[in-house]
């Protein structure tokens, strides 16, 4: 007992304040294994002259784009998004230190590098990575698990636009035009000429100001009241500057967008799975596209619309431009499933493990017997161009016509008209239609479809649909949650594109080194 309470605590030497006879560089603090040698040895071997093109001749020195580059990647690695929190790393953190080679660019160089220099060369330096990447054995370009997701702009939540409102205001301003020509026209009818606003396709301010002047120029002299004085007045003063306000905004919508924000005009309005307040609020964002294999990113696009459908065939594209070759195969879900992107992945003999969007619920035996009168359950008799009906009886084509997708994709739908339902012992629970049933269907879907479908159950499609959710899900999972990158950065379209590839090139290196 006597011994244990003699024993003192003992701490090791706290050297602070000794001096080094030779101290220690900043290649021997870093371990060998460490990963911000990955990045600079990768980053390294990338041919960089399109961002050295970048750089003007003349004036003062600047920093190394490949030393930026490097820099900006490994922040996104390691979750440093800000260009101020960037600039204090390489000044008090030792691996950016020593990426940097002790210099100190500012938030002000980094932000301008990324956002401007960075535009038109990330995307050939994200794809030589990918090429090494390959050339490794980490990924295979030819198989493609594609899929999307939405990330939130940094733009103001409550500060938007959207297309049916511009045409709800024009129109408005169309009826109160009307009413007021209504009037001048009672009070001086023989004044009056044709120029009846009511009779304009579209409204414009010049048409308005024109037919607000003519209408002022009849009333002149006329016994007018009070109220009509002051909507002519306010209209001459306010509706020329909104229609002239309404079509700048349609410029900026085009025809595929229905909404976007003032602080980033091109942002869109779209509903998140990342709702903090839970009710299903729409807020500015963009819809990244990612083709992956064994997890790494291939390919990345970003897109203004919030839907999935028609971003498959310009992301695909982009993928064919970047590596001069086409994929063999590309998986998605359900999202993908239209004709169009079916008829596109045909022509181009890519297959397709695509799901259309009744996969899922048709798996479902007791669905598939509920709705055996549906028209996708029908027999076609592709020789006769004819379907059968649910006891047999042939339904004759009596027709077809052509529909046009938002993306401008034309749908051949044909009809098809069956006789003598009156008679038929299945007549009210086969359909409600008066007479004979008629019923509309695009051949070329279903053709789609139906190939699609059985290639999705066979051996390698099961084994590619379990594939899928394993591959490109865990990505976006990653880079949300355990990187905490749910907002962008930087605003517009071409920066945002640029901040997409720095997280995908940061992804793709962070798993290269673990």
């Amino acid at each position: 007992m006597g011994k244990q309470q003699n024993l003192k605590v003992k701490f090791k030497q706290n050297h602070q304040n000794q001096l080094m006879a030779f101290p220690p560089t900043l290649e021997e603090l870093i371990s060998a294994d460490h990963p911000v040698r990955i990045v600079n040895a990768v980053l390294d071997k990338v041919d960089i002259s399109a961002l050295i093109h970048q750089y003007k001749p003349g004036g003062t020195t600047s920093y190394h784009p490949r030393m930026l580059l490097k820099v900006m990647v490994y922040a996104y690695i390691n979750n440093i998004y800000s260009s101020r929190r960037i600039e204090d790393a390489v000044s008090n953190n030792i691996q950016y230190m020593w990426l940097a080679g002790m210099a100190k660019p500012d938030h002000n160089t980094i932000n301008r590098f990324r956002g401007e220099r960075l535009q038109k060369t990330l995307q050939p330096i994200f794809t030589q990575v990918v090429t090494l990447l390959c050339e490794a054995g980490l990924l295979n370009i030819k198989e493609l698990y594609t899929d999307g997701t939405k990330i939130e702009a940094n733009a103001n939540r409550y500060t938007f636009v959207w297309g049916k409102s511009i045409g709800t205001n024009r129109e408005r301003i169309k009826e109160q035009l009307n009413g007021l020509w209504q009037y001048a026209q009672k009070v001086a009818a023989a004044e009056m000429d044709d120029t009846d606003p009511t009779t304009f396709d579209k409204i414009d301010a010049e048409k308005v100001t024109q037919t607000i002047e003519k209408i002022n120029e009849v009333l002149r002299d006329k016994p007018v009241s009070k109220e009509v004085k002051q909507k002519l007045n306010y209209a001459k003063k306010n509706w020329p500057a909104a229609l002239d306000k309404y079509e700048e905004q349609e410029k900026i919508l085009g025809e595929k967008r229905s909404s976007y924000s003032k602080t980033d005009p091109d942002a869109t309005f779209m509903r998140m799975k990342e709702d903090h307040m839970k009710n299903g609020q729409l807020k500015p964002a963009y819809n990244v596209q990612f083709s992956t294999n064994n997890q790494y990113i291939a390919s990345y696009t970003l897109h203004q619309n919030a839907t999935d459908t028609n971003t498959l065939i310009t992301h695909l594209e982009q993928h064919i431009k970047n590596f001069k070759q086409k994929p063999t195969n590309v998986t998605a879900d359900a999202g993908y499933g239209s004709e169009e992107n079916y008829q596109w992945m045909e022509d181009k003999r890519i297959t397709a493990y695509v799901k259309h969007n009744q996969f899922d619920r048709m798996q479902n035996e007791t669905i598939r017997n509920n709705e055996c009168f549906k028209v996708d359950r029908f027999t076609y008799d592709e020789q006769n161009n004819q379907y059968l009906c649910p006891i047999g009886e042939p339904m004759k084509h009596i027709g077809w016509k052509i529909e046009e997708t938002k993306s401008g994709y034309p749908k051949i739908i044909d009809s098809y008209k069956a006789r003598n339902c009156e008679g038929c012992f299945l007549r009210e629970i086969c359909h409600q239609q008066q007479g004979d049933r008629v019923i509309e269907v695009n051949n070329n879907y279903r053709r789609l479809r139906n190939k699609a479908e059985k290639r999705l159950k066979t051996t390698k499609g099961i084994e590619k649909r379990k594939q899928r959710c394993h591959d490109t899900e865990p990505v976006f999972g990653n880079i949300k949650q355990n990187h905490h990158f749910k907002r962008f950065m930087l605003r517009g379209i071409d920066k945002v594109s640029v901040e997409t590839g720095l997280l995908a090139l940061a992804h793709n290196l962070r798993k290269m080194a673990a």
